[in-house]
């Protein structure tokens, strides 16, 4: 019975930044890690982010390392997105999900949309 529920997306500029937010159910959020997972027009959803269930350990796609930042807010059962110096192939439906080892666990939510003008 866990929903995953995206939001934050939008149509920024090159250049620019979005903060993506997702809020998951209180067990999955407290018993596992989180991760942040997209997919492109025409391509395979592909790893992203993901950050362990204390927040003391991430891991990043080399693609996004050092432009984005995962984070997670326990009290909210919330875990972000912070995207900085977006580029036009960052434009995906971005997803959330809990994970182990960078694994998804649960089906996937709705997802939210990124889109990077130039």
């Amino acid at each position: 019975q866990v929903q995953l529920v995206e939001s934050g997306g939008g149509l920024v500029q090159a250049g620019g930044s979005l903060r993506l937010s997702c809020a998951a159910s209180g067990r999955t959020f407290k018993n596992n890690a989180m991760g942040w997972f997209r997919q492109a027009p025409g391509k395979e959803r592909e790893f992203v982010a993901a950050i362990s269930w204390s927040g003391t350990r991430t891991n990043y796609a080399d693609s996004v390392k050092g432009r984005f930042t995962i984070s997670r807010d326990n009290a909210k059962s919330t875990v972000y997105l912070q995207m900085n110096s977006l580029n036009a192939e960052d434009t995906a439906v971005y997803y959330c999900n809990a994970v182990v080892h960078s694994t998804p666990l649960m089906d996937w939510g709705q997802g939210t949309q990124v889109t990077v003008s130039s």
